[in-house]
């Protein structure tokens, strides 16, 4: 099957230091990656070095196929409204994929499109964040702790989303210290270990 990911011995550095043990990671379609470990190991920077916006300081990175970053933080725009906020997520993109109403409807925000995202509370905000998985097509996730800010509805709904997407030939990795995903096919798993340090 072919892979939409592959990443060999990846590492990052900081201070000269690595952060993380260098690890391999492998996604093809259908195919769900949960990333665990203790807080500070370095799963979002991983996910980030994977996303392309870090530089990897060690091992190779190829990717055959376009992909969505949901950070930790929600990256919305405060003062575009929530159709706004979707509508530059399909410019960037430029692969349209589930209309806009229709996207905010399944994630629980219809009627709030004309709602400036600043007035958002922080599990909406999660919400909008997921719509824009949804308006721009692409066939890799990778999610940074997606149940944060919501409520057990809401982390039905991330379940739901990873679902649908792995069921259409898609491919999520995702971290996460809270909930753990129930998906119809059994994730991989990767223990992000700290890097040794001197004296290990």
């Amino acid at each position: 099957m072919s892979q939409l990911l592959k990443a060999e011995q990846v590492g990052f550095t900081r201070g000269g230091e690595l952060v993380f043990r260098p690890v391999d990671v492998r996604l093809r379609p259908g195919q769900a990656l949960v990333v665990s470990g203790p807080n500070g190991s370095g799963k979002t920077t991983l996910l980030r070095v994977l996303a392309g916006i870090l530089e990897p300081a060690t091992g190779s990175l190829e990717r055959s196929t376009s992909l969505a970053f949901l950070g930790h933080l929600a990256a919305v725009k405060g003062d575009l409204n929530c159709r706004e906020n979707l509508s530059f997520s399909v410019g960037f993109s430029g692969d349209k994929g589930m209309e806009i109403n229709r996207a905010m409807a399944r994630v629980g925000l219809a009627g709030l499109g004309l709602r400036p995202a600043r007035a958002l509370s922080a599990g909406q905000k999660r919400r909008l964040g997921l719509a824009g998985l949804l308006v721009a097509r692409r066939p890799i996730w990778l999610l940074d702790e997606p149940y944060a800010s919501l409520d057990d509805a809401g982390g039905e709904l991330v379940d739901s989303l990873l679902n649908e997407h792995l069921g259409a030939g898609g491919a999520a990795a995702l971290s996460t210290h809270q909930r753990q995903p129930r998906l119809q096919t059994e994730p991989e798993r990767l223990v992000i270990q700290p890097a040794f340090r001197e004296g290990d």
